[in-house]
């Protein structure tokens, strides 16, 4: 599904097409679905930074702590830069302009109920200090333990000048791909990898009523 907002300058095609992705995206997806065991989502205990090094500058990962809220867990320098100070703790909306905020919030919602990706282009605000300055993001959705919020991957690719102060974005298009149902749990994964069919049970022929037996699994 692609939506495009009023007043951006880029295409639907542009926006819309892998081709066209930066390469840090273009890397940062080919490594998450290299993870991917059908329809199962990745997991961040695999991911390893050496396969997306060239992506790491504008890496993120983002945990999700309301249902439309997410905030950074870990940053590349690109994000700091881009808002001049250390962004881990912050919600992502911090990099976006008050009148967007709503559009993201949606945006991140599907991305982890659904659970969907999320493609985004962006332009920065403009002003004195403030040159032109466009994005593009990715979030990935991962999978989750019982004990974890859920979580997503993403990445920042910049085109154009910072600036010296810090900027925030208005989102031009805003791109998602539905996955297929995924097991987001551990312990499913778990138990449908390590289950065993269901030994059967009988009584002995010769006897008039079942017995117990007391099966240890020390090992």
């Amino acid at each position: 599904m692609l939506i495009q907002f009023p007043g951006t300058r880029r295409s639907l095609t542009q926006s819309a097409s892998p081709l066209t992705a930066p390469p840090a995206l273009m890397q940062m997806r080919g490594y998450w679905e290299g993870l991917r065991q059908g329809s199962r989502l990745p997991l961040r205990s695999e991911i390893d930074p050496r396969g997306i090094d060239g992506a790491l500058e504008g890496a993120f990962l983002l945990e999700r702590v309301a249902p439309t809220v997410a905030r950074f867990r870990l940053a590349g320098m690109s994000l700091v830069d881009l808002m001049g100070m250390e962004v881990r703790g912050m919600p992502l909306s911090a990099m976006f302009a008050p009148a967007d905020r709503k559009k993201l919030a949606e945006a991140l919602q599907q991305v982890f109920a659904t659970p969907a990706t999320l493609d985004m282009t962006l332009e920065a605000e403009r002003g004195i200090g403030k040159p032109a300055l466009s994005a593009r993001m990715l979030i990935l959705p991962l999978g989750q333990s019982d004990d974890e919020r859920p979580q997503a991957l993403g990445c920042l690719a910049l085109s154009g000048e910072i600036g010296r102060n810090q900027r925030r974005f208005h989102v031009s298009t805003l791109r998602h791909e539905v996955l297929p149902a995924a097991a987001h749990s551990l312990r499913q994964i778990r138990t449908a990898g390590m289950a065993e069919a269901a030994a059967g049970f009988a009584p002995h022929p010769t006897s008039t009523k079942p017995k117990l037996r007391l099966i240890s699994f020390d090992t």
